[in-house]
């Protein structure tokens, strides 16, 4: 089948320097599959080129690079993303936490557009995931701009599943081993609108590893306790 369109990953919001940011490029990828559906990276979503979208079948639609393929939404149950979600912390208690982010000591991606220090005020999502204890769920608050926000100034989903993208591969414990994760899969469950310039609470929290394959379940909470969207990923350890 041709492709039905093409879409372009802007510079501004890669995760590592030369791809883009995982959770960005899947929600892009989800909006044009258009059904509940899991994505997997096969490969870095190149920058600042044309990339073909392709509906291969009823159930599935790829992100295509020429002839790779990049990425690949498989349609999945609606209940796929109805995992136990831990009660939300108090903005306040998010705010405290927030400042035991890791990444603020050592980065591996420090300009990443979720979660890099190093980007400036009025850009990325400064989404900054910390715990003081290391089984618990690592906790951030996310205001998000208003450049991120449609003119109802809801947040467009591929922005949210980017916030959900992150905080799940800080639920592990990184030691420095010459070791990081990178996103396998993510699947999104977004249940309400986020608005622009309101404060949320997203969380992470580990679900198992399997061999090199680490899972994670992550949240994003009004400052009332809302559930608004969730999420589940498979992370893959690589050697930096």
């Amino acid at each position: 089948m041709p492709a039905s369109r093409t879409v372009t990953i802007k510079a501004r919001f890669h995760g590592p320097p030369k791809s883009g940011n995982g959770g960005y490029v899947c929600g892009i990828l989800a909006a044009e599959h258009g059904a509940p559906c899991d994505v997997r990276l096969r490969l870095p979503p190149p920058l600042d080129r044309p990339l073909a979208v392709e509906r291969l079948s009823d159930s599935t639609t790829v992100l295509r690079d020429g002839d790779t393929i990049v990425a690949e939404a498989r349609d999945v149950d609606s209940e796929f993303c109805a995992i136990d979600v831990p009660a939300p912390r108090s903005l306040e208690e998010a705010r405290a936490l927030s400042k035991h982010f890791t990444g603020f000591k050592a980065h591996v991606f420090p300009t990443c557009f979720v979660c890099g220090p190093e980007r400036e005020p009025d850009d990325g999502l400064h989404i900054y995931p910390g715990r003081t204890r290391v089984d618990d769920p690592v906790v951030a608050v996310w205001t998000p701009h208003a450049t991120l926000a449609d003119t109802d100034g809801n947040v467009a989903e591929e922005f949210v599943w980017a916030a959900l993208d992150c905080p799940g591969a800080f639920t592990r414990d990184y030691q420095d081993d010459g070791r990081s994760t990178l996103l396998g899969s993510l699947s999104c469950s977004l249940l309400h609108p986020v608005a622009a310039g309101t404060p949320y609470v997203v969380s992470g929290w580990a679900m198992g590893d399997e061999g090199r394959k680490a899972y994670a379940g992550t949240a994003v909470h009004g400052a009332d306790g809302r559930l608004c969207a969730i999420g589940r990923a498979t992370w893959i350890w690589i050697e930096l």
